[in-house]
């Protein structure tokens, strides 16, 4: 006779915190998009693109990442915790969108800097405003003390 697993012996698998903060992330970012779709401000064509579902989480990293005075790929890639490449990949995405333009870096000729266009602000402003709400959304959602102790002790552990 072979011994039985208790049903919820594996459980853990589904139940800790690091599983609790990715779905929690995803639903905020799902949400932040959602709100940027129909932003009043938001270029007609990246909101359909929003719409549509042809952006999504991994571009939020420019978005979060960009420095809005430029930045190179690599420290953009860097803050972002991904590959020089695939940043390279959305960075080109982000590019033929008209979200960013590269341009020649002032400290070094062979190097460019990656910079938002007239249409990339638009779009962070339209970021802005979505996380604004949805953080109120979240405040709303689990009370105002919750949240706030939750930001503190998110904010101690990722060491920011």
């Amino acid at each position: 006779m072979t011994e039985r697993t208790p049903p919820n012996a594996e459980s853990w698998r589904h139940s800790h915190m690091g599983h609790w903060l990715r779905l929690a992330l995803e639903r905020f970012d799902a949400r932040v998009l959602a709100l940027m779709a129909h932003h009043a401000g938001m270029p007609l064509g990246l909101a359909n693109l929003v719409a549509r579902g042809q952006v999504g989480a991994a571009h939020i990293h420019i978005t979060r990442h960009l420095a809005t005075n430029g930045s190179r790929l690599t420290e953009l890639a860097r803050q972002a915790g991904m590959s020089k490449q695939a940043m390279g990949a959305l960075v080109a995405q982000c590019e033929a969108w008209g979200m960013v333009e590269r341009t020649p870096d002032a400290q070094d000729a062979r190097a460019r800097q990656l910079r938002f266009t007239a249409t990339g602000l638009a779009w962070l402003e339209a970021y802005r405003a979505a996380v604004a709400q949805a953080e109120l959304e979240l405040r709303q959602a689990v009370g105002e003390e919750v949240a706030t102790v939750l930001s503190i002790g998110l904010e101690a552990y990722s060491g920011a």
